[in-house]
């Protein structure tokens, strides 16, 4: 959804779940939250959004927009109570995925692919994502435009933007948020989101919806909210901006030999870098040195003859072998249990 939540999980089970991992910057673009004190006098609130407001007129916005988006604003307190919130247990990768790829789900998602197949193939011919693909990212960012966030987008940020922990992060989404309203892409009734600001179906925050979201039917909004169109081609937009290669899968599930940790430590070490779940893969390796160091696919069969690099995944009892196309996933959301979510149920549409 890339810059697409605070620890943030996809809306629908985020109502679903009590507990669940926080989840770093992606298209919901939300750096861990740490405790905060309560929310400073409405006085101090009322000139900050004054000093928010020189600042949007010294970057273009409008007066008359900033007249209408901060009229009468007020702190939301069960924002403040979200982003203070800090789950202390992970949902088991199993259980999350049972969780997520339902019977229905798969079902919905088939629906959704057949109801908009025309669609879908024009989005794939111009992006060069598989329709499986953005077609399981729209169902697991907002069960298929069923459910995008009720809260309104302005507020809600200005409430994020004025506590202290991460104050210049979310005061730049609300600029950014502002930027969008002048703009005319949506009205203000309209611009709803999560209780962290990520937007309509693709669930953007708002430096991503500008960096990356379509007017795909033509009307000259980027309407995210309500038109499948350009839901659809934002969501493959920002997969190919973050380096979706065609005709490659994101990744498959392997069986590692008994005894081989060792092994492949030594060949293949733990990033160092990037987040949290980046950080859970090895370094890239082909396809042909996977091989040698005894990886197989799930059923047992050799790997493909390939070099594609590819780095090992193990989380809970299960192994992976993904590909750069992986990263993508990671690039919208960097949880290791959204990823293989999307990459799983994208294959099952694809059988």
């Amino acid at each position: 959804m890339r810059n697409a939540r605070p620890s943030l999980l996809p809306l629908p089970l985020a109502i679903a779940l009590a507990a669940a991992a926080p989840l770093p910057l992606g298209a919901r673009g939300l750096p861990p939250a740490v405790p905060v004190s309560q929310a400073a006098p409405d006085r101090a609130f009322t000139d900050w959004l004054a000093d928010l407001r020189s600042e949007a007129l010294a970057k273009g916005v409008r007066a008359e927009t900033l007249d209408q988006a901060l009229a009468g604003i007020e702190q939301l307190p069960t924002v403040v109570e979200r982003d203070q919130a800090q789950p202390e247990l992970t949902l088991p990768l199993d259980r999350y995925l049972a969780r997520r790829i339902t019977r229905q789900t798969v079902a919905r998602a088939r629906q959704a692919s057949g109801r908009h197949a025309t669609l879908l193939r024009e989005v794939s011919a111009k992006y060069g994502i598989p329709a499986a693909v953005v077609v399981a990212v729209w169902g697991l960012e907002s069960n298929f435009g069923r459910f995008s966030g009720v809260r309104p987008t302005i507020p809600t940020l200005a409430t994020l933007a004025y506590q202290a922990r991460r104050a210049a992060f979310f005061r730049a989404e609300l600029l950014d948020a502002l930027t969008i309203l002048d703009r005319g892409y949506i009205d203000l009734a309209r611009m709803k989101g999560s209780w962290a600001g990520a937007m309509g179906q693709a669930q953007f925050m708002p430096s991503s919806y500008l960096r990356y979201a379509e007017d795909f039917d033509g009307d000259g909004r980027r309407d995210i909210w309500s038109s499948e169109p350009d839901v659809l081609a934002s969501i493959a937009n920002y997969l190919k901006m973050h380096g979706w290669s065609i005709g490659q899968r994101w990744g498959r599930a392997v069986r590692v030999p008994k005894g081989a940790a060792a092994k492949i430590s030594e060949a293949a070490p733990l990033r160092t870098d990037g987040c949290e779940a980046a950080r859970q893969l090895t370094q890239p390796l082909p396809l042909a040195r996977w091989h040698q160091l005894g990886i197989r696919l799930s059923g047992g069969q050799n790997l493909p003859k390939s070099e594609i690099p590819a780095s090992l995944l193990r989380i809970d009892n299960r192994s992976y072998l993904v590909y750069p196309n992986y990263e993508a996933f990671l690039a919208y959301n960097c949880a290791s249990a959204y990823a293989l979510s999307v990459g799983l149920l994208s294959d099952r549409l694809a059988r």
